[in-house]
């Protein structure tokens, strides 16, 4: 496995923060949003019962969104 690299005190001091700006959303009446969300994750694996095989595996994600 790898292993993250570790920073000591005076480099983590050193980071600089800052806000990101406020974000308009785009309104419709008395600025609600309503919408619904739709999420659907697939996922299957195949491995036959024998010797020296390997297992596929695959995965799928969809999602939608209706407002």
């Amino acid at each position: 496995m790898h292993e993250a690299a570790s920073i000591d005190h005076r480099e983590l001091d050193r980071q600089i923060v800052a806000l990101l700006p406020t974000r308009d959303t785009l309104c419709q009446f008395a600025c609600i949003n309503v919408n619904t969300v739709v999420g659907v994750n697939l996922a299957f694996a195949i491995n036959a019962a024998s010797s020296h095989v390997t297992a596929n595996a695959v995965a799928g994600q969809y999602l939608a969104i209706f407002g």
